[in-house]
């Protein structure tokens, strides 16, 4: 763990490479990959949703911890918002589970999910601490954290606390996200946390009767981005109604439409699989 950032940075006995939140000894994570952008509505947790989906139809056990607290959408995206959360008499909080994929939200533990949470920064940095010491989690080949956005609380308080493996950042073409997504990026190497690499969502528009390709911006633009950020480019995904409606694939979409989203994230989780090695 690093201490810059901390508030107790050099007035602490901690050693920093001991200073982290425990789990519970009955789980047994091996990789924890935060996705993140630093701006909001690039689709972090549809990104999040879809590499989840990728990497447990490769057979991995896969979990995702919606660290979004004051604007939780996991449950949505996955088709679950009506079920909640319950506790073990251990005072252990029990993941809901859908396609072998464990979930927790905050979302899970409110009667209505349309209810706001007021809460200030150090209760929510708890909750989301407790999301990883408490969640009966179990075996996980990969955890994935939905980040807020923004480089406040909670991403600091995940950053310092918990043993992330990488960060997975998610933009969209227009200049103003990409400023964003490099204040995150410089507060990924201030943490001395890796970024693993970026997918470029909302990337183009495919023309669905001939197929061409259709940028919304300036193509040079990124690669202008990517060199100056240092950092590789897992995929660019385009702008269509399959990976916007993720949560109606059962009932708006064929086998054959739902296999053909999962082929645009097949590359992007194989990529960030390689480099967790």
């Amino acid at each position: 763990m690093s201490c810059e950032g901390c508030p107790n940075a050099g007035n602490c006995n901690k050693d920093a490479s001991t200073c982290g939140v425990e789990t519970n000894p009955k789980n047994h994570i091996k990789d924890v990959v935060a996705v993140m952008s630093g701006k909001g509505g690039v689709g972090k947790s549809t990104m999040t949703v879809l590499l989840a989906k990728s990497l447990a139809a490769q057979g991995k056990k896969v979990g995702i911890m919606d660290a979004d607290i004051t604007g939780p959408s996991i449950p949505r995206l996955m088709g679950v918002e009506d079920q909640h959360a319950y506790g073990t008499k251990e005072n252990e909080i029990l993941p809901v589970v859908v396609d072998d994929i464990k979930l927790m939200s905050l979302n899970f533990m409110v009667e209505n999910e349309s209810e706001p949470v007021i809460w200030r920064g150090p209760i929510v940095g708890n909750v989301v601490k407790q999301f990883y010491t408490d969640v009966l989690w179990e075996d996980l080949d990969v955890l994935l954290i939905d980040m807020p956005p923004g480089t406040g609380d909670v991403a600091l308080t995940i950053m310092q606390s918990l043993p992330l493996k990488g960060v997975v950042m998610v933009s969209t073409p227009q200049p103003m996200v990409s400023m964003i997504v490099e204040k995150a990026i410089h507060m990924c190497e201030k943490m001395d946390i890796p970024v693993l690499g970026l997918i470029e969502n909302m990337a183009y528009l495919e023309c669905p009767n001939c197929h061409e390709h259709i940028d919304f911006y300036n193509k040079e633009e990124l690669d202008t981005f990517l060199k100056k950020v240092k950092v590789p480019c897992y995929g660019m995904l385009p702008q269509v109604d399959l990976l916007r409606d993720i949560n109606m694939y059962s009932q708006s979409y064929t086998l054959e439409q739902q296999e053909k989203t999962m082929d645009l994230m097949k590359e992007i989780a194989q990529r960030m699989c390689d480099d967790l090695q």
